[in-house]
């Protein structure tokens, strides 16, 4: 049995579909995210609840599963990205001042390099991506993946320790 050959979908086609989960779109082509289990969950639940206890201070909003469109053709779906000043309506389409990833086991460096690559085109400043399993934290934000204990917002006060984030594995 033969099977269909996917047509390229136009971005709005893509804006005006929702998926479950939701997927990124590159080019017009959708691409299936890895969506978390256990300790994704949590550790994607205890990044917004450090960033809601610090909305009102740093002036800011963390947005779980947000739509961010990273060029004329590609969007991606951020774990959670962190905006400052008024939360958007509908996609994303500046660059949020952090986007946090959290990897899933089945996730592969290749695709993640290219999912950094593209934040860093938009000129997002601060790329964080997390192992939950291990509890190590990367500062992608100039490409390298530099391991770090605490995330930091350079020229605030803004900041994120990420071991303290980490929720016991057995409570799940």
């Amino acid at each position: 049995m033969a099977t269909a050959a996917r047509l390229p979908l136009t971005p709005e086609e893509y804006l005006g579909t929702s998926y479950k989960p939701d997927c990124d779109f590159i080019d017009g082509q959708l691409q299936e995210r890895n969506v978390g289990e256990g300790q994704h969950a949590l550790f994607q639940m205890a990044v917004i609840l450090w960033f809601g206890r610090y909305m009102e201070q740093w002036h800011l909003f963390p947005l779980p599963e947000m739509r961010i469109q990273v060029g004329p053709s590609r969007f991606r779906v951020a774990d959670i990205c962190v905006v400052q000043g008024t939360p958007p309506v509908g996609v994303l389409d500046q660059p949020p001042l952090i986007v946090i990833e959290i990897l899933s086991p089945e996730d592969r460096v290749h695709r993640y390099k290219e999912r950094v690559e593209d934040y860093r085109r938009m000129e997002i400043s601060n790329i964080w991506v997390i192992d939950p399993i291990t509890c190590d934290g990367f500062d992608c934000s100039t490409g390298n993946w530099n391991r770090t204990e605490v995330f930091r917002v350079n020229g605030t006060e803004i900041f994120m320790p990420v071991r303290e984030l980490a929720i016991k594995r057995d409570v799940i």
